[in-house]
């Protein structure tokens, strides 16, 4: 049940990394301009005090992390990170494969 969730979360994600990719693509052909949207862009377009806060919450942790890993991901672009991050969820929870000689019932 869980692995099957987060299978479809996965999938979302990959699909909307695939609708920023084509975003992009055609802000591309109209602009004559490659310009990607970044992550952090997105992020901060579709919620703003979660990411201030969530910074805020990182730098007290730990603030190397903040400068050298948060902000790199928070500078690709979006279409790159949802993909990845739909790949990974995919790979690490896709079904098991069946036992040879075994029968689950």
């Amino acid at each position: 049940m869980i692995r099957g969730f987060f299978r479809l979360v996965g999938l979302l994600l990959l699909a909307g990394g695939f609708i920023f990719m084509v975003y992009d693509g055609a802000r591309w052909v109209a602009d004559q301009t490659l310009q990607f949207t970044r992550f952090g862009q997105f992020w901060n377009d579709i919620h703003q005090s979660s990411q201030q806060a969530f910074r805020a919450w990182v730098e007290g942790v730990t603030p190397w992390l903040w400068t050298s890993v948060v902000k790199v991901i928070l500078d690709q672009p979006v279409f790159a990170v949802m993909g990845v991050l739909g790949i990974l969820l995919m790979l690490l929870f896709r079904p098991r494969k069946p036992l040879i000689g075994y029968s689950r019932s």
